[in-house]
C-alpha cells in the first residue's frame, strides 16, 4: 500500500469519532449546519499549530528532574498549551462569525451563542485537534492509532467543550470562564499523567476520558449547565 493511501487510512480512522459526533448532532437537531460544523473542526485542527509551538518553546530547566518535571510536563507543556491554544482559536472562531451578517451568513454569529452552543462548539474543535494530531502520530507509530482514537479523541472533545463554554462565558462571567479553562487543563493534565506514570493501568486514564466526555455531553444536552441556572449569555 501507497504512502498516500496509508495516509488516507489514518485520516479516516482517525475521523470516526467525528463522524459520531456529527451524528448525534443531527439526530439532536443542533443548530448546527455543516458549514458551521465544518469550520469548528477546522478551528481545532488549527490549535495543533499554536501548541505545536508553544511546546517547543516552553522547556524546563535540566535541574528540574524527577516528580516535578513530570508534572511540569504533564500539566503545563502539554496540557496548559494545548487548551490555551484551543481557546484562542475558539475565540478567534466567535470573534470572525460575530463580524458576519446573521441574514446572509451560514455561520451562526457570537450573538446566536450560548454556554451550550459554545461548548457544542469546543467538543468539535476538540476533535478536530485530535483529529490532526492522531494522523500526526499515527503516520509515524500506526501501533498507536486505535488507542488515541478512543482515548485521546473523548479527552480532547471533552476539554475542548469546557473550552469553547469559557470562551462564551469571558464575555459575561469570567471567573465561571476562568474555572473551565482551570478545570479543561487539570483533566488534560491528570489524563497525561496516568499515562506517562509507570505501572498505572491504561484503564485509568480511558476512564478518565471517558467520564469527563459523558459529562461534557450531559451538560451540552441538558443545555450548558441550565445556562448556569438562568444566566443567558
Amino acid at each position: 500500500m501507497s504512502a498516500i493511501w496509508i495516509l488516507l487510512v489514518i485520516i479516516l480512522i482517525s475521523s470516526i469519532p467525528v463522524f459520531a459526533v456529527y451524528i448525534w448532532f443531527r439526530i439532536a437537531k443542533y443548530q448546527f449546519t455543516p458549514v458551521r460544523f465544518l469550520f469548528a473542526l477546522l478551528a481545532g485542527a488549527a490549535a495543533f499549530f499554536p501548541a505545536l509551538l508553544l511546546q517547543n518553546f516552553l522547556t524546563f530547566s535540566y535541574a528540574t528532574t524527577g516528580r516535578l518535571a513530570l508534572l511540569l510536563q504533564v500539566f503545563v507543556r502539554v496540557a496548559f498549551t494545548e487548551e490555551i491554544s484551543r481557546l484562542l482559536m475558539l475565540f478567534l472562531f466567535f470573534l470572525i462569525s460575530s463580524r458576519i451578517n446573521p441574514q446572509e451568513s451560514i455561520i451562526m454569529p457570537l450573538s446566536y451563542n450560548t454556554i451550550r452552543n459554545g461548548a457544542a462548539t469546543g467538543l468539535i474543535a476538540g476533535l478536530g485537534f485530535a483529529l490532526l494530531e492522531s494522523a500526526v502520530y499515527g503516520a509515524s507509530n500506526s501501533g498507536i492509532l486505535m488507542l488515541r482514537v478512543f482515548t485521546a479523541a473523548p479527552l480532547h472533545g471533552a476539554c475542548g467543550s469546557r473550552i469553547g463554554a469559557a470562551a462564551v462565558l469571558f464575555r459575561t462571567n469570567p471567573i465561571q470562564a476562568l474555572l473551565r479553562v482551570v478545570t479543561a487543563t487539570a483533566i488534560h493534565g491528570v489524563y497525561n499523567f496516568m499515562v506517562t506514570i509507570p505501572g498505572v493501568p491504561s484503564v485509568a486514564a480511558v476512564l478518565i476520558a471517558i467520564s469527563a466526555l459523558l459529562t461534557a455531553i450531559i451538560s451540552i444536552n441538558t443545555g450548558g449547565e441550565a445556562e448556569l441556572q438562568g444566566q443567558s449569555v
